[in-house]
């Protein structure tokens, strides 16, 4: 999507391209919950960090969605137990969520937080925000690992959405 600035005049240095305010949120979200591993901080604090000075002074953010941003970083805080562990049981054999990058371990948190409780976003956008933060911080095959762990939660998660009819439910 494009912006143009400049009250719509022509040429490339005119218009910029814009980023959607849910894209800017889950990448705050990320870096969030990436900041509360690290530095064991509290999730309160780290949310008023976020809202009351980083939303304001980094350009990154601008135009994020506070609430969507506010509503992940919770919600992966909240469900961080069961979220672990649908995240192990879909990483390649022989791999351990423990030594898996700070920053890939967000990106996973957030990403199967979302398909698991935000069904009003189909899981192939989802996958796709996702894939694209982890290009944003990696270059080797770190954005696979994200494509293939959160391409198996969705198919078990929202099999009706990949084609396939979910497990039968008792009457």
């Amino acid at each position: 999507m494009m912006t143009c600035e400049n009250d719509g005049a022509p040429g490339p240095e005119a218009c910029v391209p814009s980023v959607p305010s849910k894209t800017r949120a889950r990448l705050a979200a990320v870096q969030a919950l990436y900041q509360m591993d690290l530095t064991q901080r509290d999730l309160s604090q780290v949310l008023n960090e976020f809202i009351a000075h980083r939303f304001g002074s980094a350009e990154i953010y601008a135009g994020a969605d506070r609430s969507f941003f506010s509503d992940l970083a919770s919600g992966v805080a909240h469900a961080q137990a069961a979220i672990d562990s649908e995240i192990a049981a879909h990483l390649a054999e022989g791999w351990k969520l423990a030594r898996i990058d700070s920053i890939l371990r967000a990106i996973l948190r957030s990403g199967v937080y979302e398909l698991l409780e935000k069904r009003d976003v189909p899981a192939r956008a989802i996958i796709n925000e996702y894939i694209e933060i982890a290009h944003d911080f990696f270059g080797g095959e770190e954005p696979g690992v994200v494509n293939g762990v959160l391409n198996r939660v969705a198919r078990k998660a929202r099999p009706s959405e990949f084609g396939r009819k979910g497990p039968k439910r008792p009457a």
